[in-house]
């Protein structure tokens, strides 16, 4: 992926389960010293509403603490699963992260093309919530099995469609796919299409401080490409040791 990604200017988010990280601190610091961007995606990889509230957050203190003990700045989260409760919002702005890539996977905001703020009863959230965008990796090739020529393709339809209105577009493209050497040029591709339609491809805590800022796109850029896929586990024996790790 990194290899896919150098010399076109794209950026990558990888939300990751704290567990599986503390696993493999070495994997995360090539990560960023890629220039790409590490995020929480909790703790465990569990889906928050089967928990209760002061599990989900022991959850998400507990991935910020491991990340801190690693000497990794987290600003970005997504809930496993893509799954979050009606208070999730306030939690996440709680700790002050700059933005969330999941809870804008909602059927009520999927469709929006720019970053939103959600209203709680004392004000409006600090964090900016991203929309994800319902082509997904697992989507495409697991779903209906897309060669890498229809997963391009589809991606930059979708691309096509927010350039026309100067907004935003995330995708959740997870490594356990985009990363096979099969799928990986799919990125350089996106990447390549994009600038030609006048899009930056940033990191998101870049975009949601730069846009917070100025209210516009970096380097007079007409739309913001994200591009964000999710590590729940290395390979499989770290799943099986991140399932029987003692939290704590």
């Amino acid at each position: 992926m990194f290899e896919a990604l150098d010399n076109v200017g794209g950026k990558f988010a990888f939300p990751t389960v704290a567990a599986v990280a503390r696993m493999r601190p070495d994997l995360i610091r090539t990560i960023l010293n890629e220039g790409h961007e590490v995020a929480s995606h909790g703790y465990n990889h569990v889906r928050y509403p089967s928990l209760t509230a002061e599990e989900r957050e022991r959850d998400l203190a507990l991935s910020l603490q491991t990340y801190r003990k690693m000497g990794v700045r987290i600003t970005g989260f997504r809930a496993p699963y893509d799954r979050y409760t009606d208070d999730m919002p306030q939690l996440i702005d709680k700790y002050g992260l700059v933005w969330d890539g999941g809870f804008g996977y909602r059927a009520e905001h999927r469709e929006k093309t720019y970053f939103f703020k959600v209203q709680f009863a004392s004000g409006e959230s600090s964090t900016t919530f991203i929309p994800l965008n319902v082509m997904s990796d697992d989507l495409m090739i697991d779903g209906r099995g897309m060669s890498p020529t229809h997963v391009s393709r589809a991606l930059k339809a979708e691309i096509e469609k927010v350039s026309q209105t100067k907004g935003v577009i995330m995708f959740d493209l997870h490594p356990i796919r985009m990363g096979q050497k099969l799928y990986a040029p799919c990125l350089r591709d996106v990447v390549e299409y994009a600038h030609t339609l006048g899009g930056w491809c940033a990191t998101p805590t870049e975009a949601v401080t730069y846009w917070n800022s100025h209210g516009e796109w970096k380097g007079d850029s007409s739309f913001c490409l994200l591009l964000t896929g999710d590590i729940d586990n290395w390979v499989f024996s770290d799943y099986l040791r991140r399932v029987l790790w003692r939290r704590g």
